[in-house]
């Protein structure tokens, strides 16, 4: 008899939801953002700017309410792998190779994320997920220190790893198994309180990054920000301003547009939380850490890799002439030059995709009077077929690491660091991540293919 599994997508919006609910509660001001995101859709959907959008009715538009990205920080090879086969049960699967060294943040990162149209209307969640690179650490006796500490801790229950050793013996979990999973997976992203270093140690491994410190001195990677899609970046960031959040001064990634590309990002900046460091007398002493924060996230269509060199280059263009201080006393003019630079950019569907800059779906409006000419062009010129942008659902190296600074602090740690290796990286993980590019590609392929498939078809009926 064959065995009736949850579904992957479920078990992934199952977990998204928990995941939402326990940061909610962790995180009071979550909650705030959930509403400014919901009210800011809301009008925009409703409002003159919703049709130029081009969203695909209900696929794109029944996932935006429910969608989130996290992130978390990992410490060692291990945990990443383990982190990898848990995601798999949802669904979920690494995609792309972040180097954020450049920046001074001592990680590199994938996207565990579904990857399938399909899977991706169902529920887009996504994980950032760093690793921390030990190595940065300068201090041979912090860094011996720092790999011990880690080596003793273990980030997953029993549960959670018995229901993914079974997951994969069996090829899926019943639903009450799935409900199980999700309950137990949920713990290594809970907040704990309690440090696993006393503060002395805390403070050596802050002084060498903060970002260091938070990954080190806890029993597990706590989710440290969780983020809703909002339509309108610009009017959620307003909203946060008028609710009193601590927000950035710049968003991050590329200037407003009437059509969006890639990914915006802004944030209110990270809480000090009360932690217990234990000490060798069995006491504890009292302390605070800064790591969990909110952001709120606007996601615009997926570029060509023609269209991503060229947004990589305007940006560095215009980075090499002005960078966005921490106080925002320049974001004004960061703002402005970033508006100005990006106009190379045709700000209209169709003119991106005549110049090949960005990946499409396509519809067919009414089926043609002859089907003997199925040139694309020919057909978007009739208005046979018409365009919508296929979402990014990626993340931006400069925007994270600009949104990691502004949350560990603008003395985080300044200094360059030695580029990461992705063959380095995919040897931990014990697998090789996705080319965003081929499965835009691929979406994109499927999605005429189909259309030229329905067209030719009634064609040889007619």
């Amino acid at each position: 008899m064959t065995q009736n599994f949850a579904q992957p997508d479920t078990i992934r919006a199952d977990f998204s939801a928990a995941m939402s609910a326990m940061y909610r509660t962790e995180v009071p001001a979550y909650g705030d953002l959930l509403e400014i995101v919901q009210d800011t859709n809301a009008a925009t959907l409703n409002g003159p700017s919703a049709a130029g959008l081009n969203l695909t009715p209900d696929e794109d538009t029944t996932r935006i309410s429910e969608e989130r990205h996290g992130a978390i920080r990992l410490g060692t090879a291990d945990e990443l792998a383990m982190m990898a086969r848990v995601f798999a049960v949802m669904g979920m699967y690494p995609v792309g190779y972040y180097d954020l060294s450049a920046a001074a943040v001592p990680v590199h990162s994938t996207a565990f994320r579904p990857t399938t149209r399909a899977a991706l209307a169902a529920n887009p969640f996504r994980v950032f997920t760093s690793l921390l690179r030990l190595e940065l650490i300068t201090d041979d006796t912090l860094r011996a220190q720092a790999a011990a500490i880690l080596a003793k801790r273990q980030i997953f229950t029993a549960g959670a790893v018995a229901l993914t050793e079974k997951a994969e013996a069996q090829g899926g979990l019943s639903s009450e198994d799935a409900t199980k999973f999700v309950a137990e997976v949920l713990e290594t992203f809970r907040w704990h309180a309690d440090a696993c270093v006393d503060i002395d140690t805390f403070n050596q491994l802050n002084s060498a990054h903060r970002l260091i410190a938070d990954v080190v001195s806890f029993k597990g990677p706590h989710i440290n920000h969780l983020t809703p899609r909002t339509l309108d970046i610009d009017a959620a960031q307003v909203g946060m301003v008028e609710r009193g959040l601590p927000a950035k001064a710049v968003v991050e990634g590329p200037p407003r547009r009437d059509c969006p590309i890639l990914l915006r990002q802004t944030s209110f900046k990270a809480l000090e939380e009360p932690v217990k460091f234990p000490s060798a007398d069995g006491t504890a002493t009292v302390g605070s850490h800064t790591a969990r924060f909110g952001e709120i996230e606007q996601r615009g269509v997926a570029l060509t890799p023609k269209g991503r060199d060229l947004y990589d280059r305007t940006l560095a263009a215009v980075r090499a002439e002005i960078l966005p201080a921490g106080d925002g006393s320049n974001a004004a003019a960061y703002m402005a030059a970033l508006s100005d630079a990006f106009k190379v950019f045709p700000d209209d569907w169709r003119g991106m995709y005549d110049q090949g800059l960005a990946h499409f779906k396509f519809s067919i409006d009414h089926i043609p009077d002859t089907t003997r000419d199925l040139d694309t062009v020919a057909l978007l010129d009739e208005g046979v077929l018409t365009l919508s942008p296929i979402i990014y659902e990626d993340f931006l190296p400069v925007s994270a690491a600009g949104i990691f600074q502004s949350n560990l602090g603008d003395d985080a740690g300044q200094d360059s660091h030695s580029a990461s290796s992705k063959a380095e990286f995919e040897k931990a993980l014990g697998t090789s991540v996705a080319d965003e590019f081929a499965l835009y590609q691929q979406i994109e392929d499927a999605s005429l293919s189909a259309c030229l498939d329905q067209i030719r078809k009634a064609g040889q009926s007619a």
